[in-house]
């Protein structure tokens, strides 16, 4: 015994702090990959969303091409893959696309569905 300590205590400081530092670093990653989850969740919902618009303004002919096509090339001017696209509607002016973003090898990919087309007619609305 030295000091008035056992000689079994010896050390006990660094394992503790040696385990509070790794679970320090395991909460650390779980958090970095919550964070590149949400923003690679946000980044296929954005795409989805601005290739069902453009899929849809190439429905109505105000864009050249086909919708889906235009859809699929919106998509990957945005890191993303077009996984589905449907015209709908009586008429086949709205456009149903879904999107899909590979982000790392750890998580599953990131989607993003949306609908776009032209807005309903109301036959309440009064023209001004």
């Amino acid at each position: 015994m030295t000091c008035g300590r056992p000689a079994r205590e010896s050390g006990a400081g660094t394992t503790l702090m040696a385990g509070v530092a790794l679970a320090a670093l395991l909460l650390l990653a779980g958090i970095v990959l919550f964070v590149q989850g949400s923003v690679a969740a946000s980044r296929a919902a954005t795409a989805a969303d601005l290739s069902a618009l453009a899929a849809a303004d190439a429905a109505r002919g105000l864009r050249d091409g086909s919708p889906c096509m235009v859809a699929a090339t919106v998509a990957s001017h945005h890191g993303s893959r077009l996984t589905g696209c449907s015209l709908e509607g009586p008429s086949g002016h709205i456009v149903r696309v879904q999107t899909e973003l590979d982000v790392s090898p750890v998580l599953p990919p990131a989607t993003g569905q949306a609908r776009a087309g032209p807005p309903p007619s109301d036959p309440d609305r009064k023209e001004d």
